[in-house]
């Protein structure tokens, strides 16, 4: 069995949206909270990344803010892989509220031989660094990352092992590819509810 840290990424700036994104209300309780529900069970531990922990008490997970403050989400995902107790970490972003389990089951299963398994969903395209998970061996490679001044979530990736997962892996737990669907905007978010309701 694998041990694992289930990390959530939460409070960025959402300026498309206008407002913080994990907080808004969704299917009954707020975005995070409906992410927080479908991986409930999964990992030895969860919790959030939020740098303005002063809105997220209400949850009953530990919050921690960014060890390295303003650099962006390189930042976020160094902190998650910092504070995780399990040598492996799976990280979350607040603004894709579709979980499928089966997926993830899948890429737990890929993670004794690499320190990133990552999906993604065009060939040599973008691949999906909030829907991945992370040994902690990619601590140091994140933070060389960080102090040469790079900013790209990717930008330690050619000092890992990484695995992707492509699309044809992907569509056997997710055809349709909710996984990523990614709310920035009001127009995205009613897509999102709908979506929650159809199942």
């Amino acid at each position: 069995m694998v041990e694992l840290s289930v990390v959530l990424q939460a409070g960025g700036k959402s300026s498309r949206m206008g407002q913080d994104k994990a907080l808004l209300p969704f299917m009954g309780t707020t975005m995070l909270g409906y992410i927080l529900k479908q991986v409930k069970g999964l990992g030895d531990e969860t919790f959030i990344i939020t740098n303005q922990p002063q809105y997220y008490g209400d949850f009953a997970y530990p919050l921690f803010n960014d060890v390295i403050p303003d650099v962006g989400a390189l930042g976020g995902l160094y902190s998650a892989v910092y504070h995780a107790r399990c040598a492996h970490v799976f990280v979350l972003g607040c603004d894709m509220p579709f979980v499928k389990r089966g997926l993830l089951d899948y890429m737990l299963g890929l993670t004794p031989d690499f320190d990133v398994v990552i999906p993604r969903l065009e060939p040599n395209g973008f691949a999906e660094p909030f829907r991945a998970i992370y040994k902690q061996s990619c601590l140091g490679p994140i933070k060389t990352a960080i102090d040469s001044g790079q900013r790209k979530v990717i930008s330690f990736f050619n000092a890992v092992d990484v695995r992707y997962v492509e699309s044809a892996e992907i569509e056997r737990f997710d055809p349709e590819h909710r996984s990523f669907f990614n709310v920035n905007t009001p127009e995205d978010f009613s897509r999102a509810e709908q979506m929650a309701r159809e199942g």
